[in-house]
């Protein structure tokens, strides 16, 4: 199993990861130039990969879906709606066929993958849980954790999982109070100790944890590592926490 955080907070996201030989692209957020380096860093060609899988249609997680697939013709799957609600110069440079609606798990390239529902202001967004030998969960842009989530994320080998902001900094941050107020709602983004807090509510924790998707504005990686290991520690629980990057890729292998 490999899996790789190209890239991930506001300004774009994408994951790799492989299991028994399958080759996955979770999200391409940043420039397809930029995905084609990254994954060559990992010995891998973009031209092999088997999927590339939409959490949702927000640009930092679709900014390279053009040209990605103009130079590839990569099988993208995501809910019908993510599909339909995707920019226009996105649709237009995709072939149809290469798009694939996906409501319930299904069987690729080995592995089974299952789409499930999370809480953000997206058309139909989803985290994935990818399933072979071992397991690996990619949820991130989710306002708060539901019963789903917390059903999809267990049992994972590997768990890469929002931890947006912290509150008190967003509270006293810059930002205009519209966009605060839907960054901690909801249906927003999801705090460093929401996060802690999710993990420490798993029966069967994972492996390793990728704290993901945070904010440049509102989070540093030392706060969200801080809170969240914190949490963890108070409860005595110890699970390795790797910090993903916004610029530059953060592996596990």
């Amino acid at each position: 199993m490999q899996v790789s955080v190209l890239a991930s907070g506001s300004k774009g996201n994408a994951t790799f990861v492989a299991i028994d030989g399958a080759k996955i692209l979770v999200d391409a957020g940043i420039s397809a130039t930029r995905i084609k380096k990254a994954l060559a860093a990992e010995n891998v060609d973009a031209a092999d990969l088997d999927a590339v899988l939409l959490t949702h249609e927000h640009r930092d997680h679709v900014a390279g879906l053009a040209v990605l697939s103009k130079w590839y013709h990569l099988p993208i799957y995501s809910r019908l709606r993510t599909l339909a609600s995707l920019p226009i110069s996105i649709q237009q440079a995709v072939v149809p066929s290469d798009l694939h609606p996906v409501d319930g798990a299904f069987r690729l390239a080995g592995l089974r993958i299952t789409p499930f529902s999370t809480s953000h202001d997206a058309a139909d967004p989803v985290g994935w849980r990818l399933s072979g030998s071992r397991t690996v969960a990619v949820c991130t842009d989710l306002g708060f954790v539901t019963q789903t989530v917390e059903a999809a994320i267990d049992g994972t080998d590997v768990l890469v999982l929002e931890a947006n902001h912290d509150p008190a900094v967003l509270q006293g941050g810059r930002y205009p109070w519209p966009l605060k107020r839907r960054i901690l709602s909801n249906r927003g983004h999801l705090a460093n100790a929401d996060a802690a807090w999710a993990i420490a509510r798993m029966q069967h924790r994972p492996k390793d944890v990728f704290l993901a998707h945070l904010s440049q504005e509102n989070n540093t990686p030392d706060l969200a590592y801080e809170t969240v290991s914190g949490i963890l520690k108070k409860q005595g629980i110890d699970v390795p926490l790797h910090v993903a990057r916004q610029d530059e890729a953060v592996r596990l292998n």
